[in-house]
């Protein structure tokens, strides 16, 4: 069962044709967090996809992906991360980017079965679920759309709106300490949100979605996040084969910028452009690319 606002994103993804897709919701405890699950699909289905968002995101943003990868046969599970969609947190001011890296870890543990399991994560997902493979060995494969690196500074340049922003937010969250670092902004203060897509409609869902694109962040989890580095790196980084879905029109963060980290990835790896598809890939061929590429990994877990 959904509730209207549930469905505000459909309209812009393509539509899953002749199948009535499973969706439920569940609530999984975790510290202070009652952290808000989405599952989609059938539960004994034979392979499990944890999908993972970014900075604007959410279960409901991701839900026409989930029923999307549901259709080829999987079970999908979409966290809310502590500040977004409907995960509650005591309190959310202290919440830091360590607390989704630890949260995500925590998870994959808790739900281990035997069936492989695809960790997918797109805009700043794909380090997060990097990272939740890397500490935990239990994925058999990890897709991504981008791989964003906060050290590199070519990153931190196409994250913020502004490339000037990008140079005074590093020195400015140096001096965010104590109660300062609780404060909650607006996470469009800081990311370059207007880019999230190149649907102008679905732009303003997203910005519209106070759990997500339109909520607010701690500054204590900017600089968190701005401060933070991959749990490994990626030399290291050297059992669990990587699958690097870019979308071709990304106007927020490039190919150029995920490359980098990409290519020095130990794992077997391969990559392909989704084209003529935004950060938030939804056009066409791109949307049928992914979708055949993720058909492709599901049906190679079982090889």
């Amino acid at each position: 069962m959904t509730t209207p606002h549930d469905r505000r994103y459909e309209k812009h993804v393509p539509a899953v044709n002749g199948q009535d897709i499973r969706r439920s919701h569940d609530t999984w405890h975790w510290r202070d967090s009652q952290v808000h699950l989405d599952r989609v699909g059938a539960p004994d289905a034979p392979v499990r996809i944890l999908l993972v968002h970014g900075a604007g995101g959410n279960s409901d943003a991701f839900w026409p992906y989930a029923a999307h990868f549901a259709s080829l046969g999987a079970h999908v599970t979409v966290p809310d991360l502590p500040g977004y969609g409907m995960t509650v947190t005591d309190r959310p001011e202290r919440i830091r980017y360590d607390d989704w890296r630890e949260l995500l870890i925590d998870l994959l543990r808790a739900e281990e079965d035997e069936r492989p399991l695809i960790i997918l994560g797109a805009s700043m997902g794909g380090l997060l679920a990097y990272d939740a493979a890397a500490a935990t060995g239990l994925a058999a494969r990890l897709i991504v759309t981008c791989l964003l690196d906060p050290r590199d500074p070519r990153v931190r340049a196409r994250l913020t709106w502004h490339p000037l922003l990008a140079r005074l937010t590093g020195p400015f969250l140096k001096l965010v300490q104590g109660p300062p670092a609780n404060l909650r902004v607006p996470i469009r203060w800081i990311a370059d949100i207007r880019h999230i897509s190149n649907d102008p409609g679905l732009v303003r869902e997203v910005v519209r979605d106070r759990r997500g694109g339109g909520g607010r962040v701690p500054l204590g989890w900017i600089r968190s996040y701005m401060e933070s580095a991959p749990l490994i790196e990626p030399e290291d980084f050297t059992d669990t084969p990587v699958l690097l879905l870019h979308p071709g029109d990304d106007r927020w963060t490039p190919l150029e910028i995920s490359r980098p980290f990409f290519e020095r990835i130990g794992a077997q790896k391969s990559w392909r452009l989704l084209e003529n598809a935004g950060h938030f890939p939804v056009e066409e061929p791109g949307f049928e690319q992914m979708m055949r590429a993720v058909k492709h990994v599901m049906e190679s877990t079982h090889d």
